[in-house]
């Protein structure tokens, strides 16, 4: 070989042999490159070792997937193991995150200015931070906004049981499940314990209607201890999956963005959440919420913070760490155990619930349609598990505006002696709460048990969860057999008790409000604000193969149901639009 290099012919000089000075320069390039790989390869190394704890960097294959119809095309589609090039990457891409956030964290001016209409939130001066954070845009539209916001709190939870929480893709999904509606990890970087997790991740994010589209993000999730009581949890979008996020209606891209949380003792924690996002919306946000979304009150940092904060105090009362009122359960859950049921259930219910409220993805059928132009959005689907009725179930729902403070309305389905007001299922007949079980310091934060008046259906009751924050309020039920939900008291598996959701989500309307003294507002124009109304219906239409005739038959159904419901709550309420 050394001979046949020595009488090689050059073309690009027209001589033969290859010129002393050539290969001289060639060499001197290849030592450089060399020299800089090795040199990338000492730094990822040096990363892991003081950050992670950990010099080695195996290549993990894929979490297992939980049972969710988005987790098994999330497994179906990421089949490549992350390389070591790769790895490198994502380690600098996640070190210069951490890097921002922190540095995000620390200065208040010139980064953030408070919004004039709000007091206490936050929102990024973009000029500061593009010369600070220089960065080219992600999504290069004319359609595409920037969403910022920072906010603080108290959460009645240690440090360390919270980031726990929020490492853990199932927990942290459970812990925001008016949010997070999908979660996994598709890639495990590195598991040390605290000192540094890395997880490339998927999550969808969905909230109070399905006029709402919902947001997809791939993205980095790192988290690091930086001392005895502080952690901070960073994520940031990574383009590992562009084909895919390409596909989905709202095009999204997280910029730095997580939370700090400081142990104060007590068992509680203060923490400051950071949200930065680049969003394009392919489909334009429906007018009823365009200001409540495009505002960063949809997804903004005080939602987060806000769900954050009443999660963890649910969670408080669930393993007793808050003392209840002994007479709540009024002989019918004694134990401990049995209560923790109850709430598991019931935290069940709520998930399933918001899940169905992005009605677009749940479908074996044509997507949903707005029936006849009336604003009900109606979906068909075939059960997908134990947890719900066998069968093919149809979901509609609502989104309306009303000129009532989100207090008024949440007292308004809260209160059992108005329930046949509207509920179809008491059919004008009164209702009976056996049982309640507190959530929250908040009266209205109950899970109830509710006994309707039918005689013919001695034997049904309603498990019911009311819900009240500073933002909104939601009232979600489901009707059960009387027998299935004394086993779940009696100790039995909750998640074997199929459950079929329906209910209310309540929020604000995000506009400027002048409000009287009744908690509704001063006139009935849209402009001087109130609040937004979702309805949700399910039900269980039929166990064997579907028809057509039956298809249009429950289509109609439900929407003679859930309109005359709205017609209900409308003239219950003295509201005539």
């Amino acid at each position: 070989m050394h001979e046949a290099l020595k009488n090689a012919f050059c073309p690009s000089c027209n001589s033969s042999g290859v010129c002393e000075e050539e290969k001289r320069q060639n060499l001197q390039r290849l030592r450089i490159e060399n020299a800089h790989l090795k040199e990338e390869h000492e730094r990822a190394v040096n990363f892991l070792t003081n950050y992670m704890g950990n010099p080695i960097l195996p290549s993990v294959g894929t979490e297992p997937s939980t049972s969710a119809p988005g987790e098994q095309y999330m497994s179906q589609h990421w089949s490549t193991s992350v390389t070591h090039v790769d790895q490198s990457v994502i380690i600098e891409t996640a070190v210069a995150a951490m890097n921002e956030l922190m540095e995000l964290l620390r200065v208040n001016e010139p980064l953030w200015f408070e919004a004039p209409s709000e007091h206490g939130r936050y929102t990024l001066r973009r000029d500061s931070y593009d010369m600070i954070f220089p960065k080219s845009n992600q999504v290069n539209t004319s359609s595409a906004r920037f969403e910022s916001s920072k906010d603080s709190g108290e959460v009645a939870m240690s440090a360390t049981h919270l980031i726990e929480m929020l490492v853990d893709v199932n927990k942290w999904k459970e812990i925001f499940p008016t949010i997070v509606t999908k979660a996994t990890t598709l890639e495990a970087i590195d598991t040390g314990i605290f000192g540094g997790l890395l997880h490339l991740m998927y999550q969808k994010m969905h909230i109070l209607s399905p006029l709402v589209a919902p947001r997809e993000f791939f993205f980095i999730r790192y988290s690091r201890q930086i001392n005895s009581s502080t952690w901070v949890l960073v994520d940031v979008s990574y383009d590992f999956i562009t084909q895919l996020q390409d596909s989905v209606p709202t095009r999204s891209w997280r910029f730095p963005s997580g939370c700090i949380i400081q142990d104060i003792s007590n068992g509680k924690s203060t923490v400051t959440w950071i949200e930065h996002v680049q969003v394009d919306d392919k489909l334009s946000t429906h007018r009823l919420y365009r200001d409540f979304v495009c505002g960063s009150q949809a997804y903004g940092a005080k939602r987060w913070i806000t769900s954050l904060q009443r999660m963890c105090e649910r969670f408080a009362f669930s393993n007793g760490l808050i003392a209840t009122p002994t007479n709540e359960l009024e002989g019918v859950i004694e134990s401990l155990e049995g209560k923790r049921n109850v709430m598991t259930l019931s935290q069940r219910m709520v998930e399933s619930f918001f899940e169905v409220l992005c009605m677009s993805d749940k479908l074996d059928f044509p997507n949903p349609l707005e029936y006849h132009n009336s604003g009900v959005c109606v979906a068909l689907r075939k059960s997908n598990g134990p947890h719900q009725p066998d069968g093919f179930i149809v979901s509609a729902a609502t989104s309306l505006w009303l000129p009532f403070s989100k207090e008024h309305l949440f007292n308004f389905f809260h209160d059992e002696k108005r329930r046949a007001q509207w509920d179809a299922l008491s059919n004008g007949n009164p209702v009976t709460t056996v049982a309640h079980i507190s959530t929250g310091t908040h009266p209205g934060n109950r899970i109830s048990i509710i006994q309707p008046f039918l005689p013919k259906e001695n034997k049904m009751v309603v498990l019911q969860e009311s819900s009240i924050d500073s933002l909104g309020a939601a009232i979600i039920y489901a009707p059960m057999d009387l027998k299935a939900l004394l086993s779940v008291v009696n100790g039995e598996d909750a998640t074997k008790i199929p459950i079929l959701p329906s209910g209310f989500v309540i929020s604000t309307d995000g506009r400027a409000s002048s409000r009287g003294t009744n908690g509704a507002s001063t006139s009935s124009n849209t402009g001087s604000g109130g609040s937004l109304l979702t309805v949700a219906f399910q039900i269980l239409i039929c166990h064997s193969q579907l028809t057509t005739q039956l298809n249009m038959e429950s289509v109609a159904t439900v929407h003679t149901l859930i309109s005359s419901t709205v017609k209900k709550i409308k003239a219950a309420l003295h509201y005539y639009d």
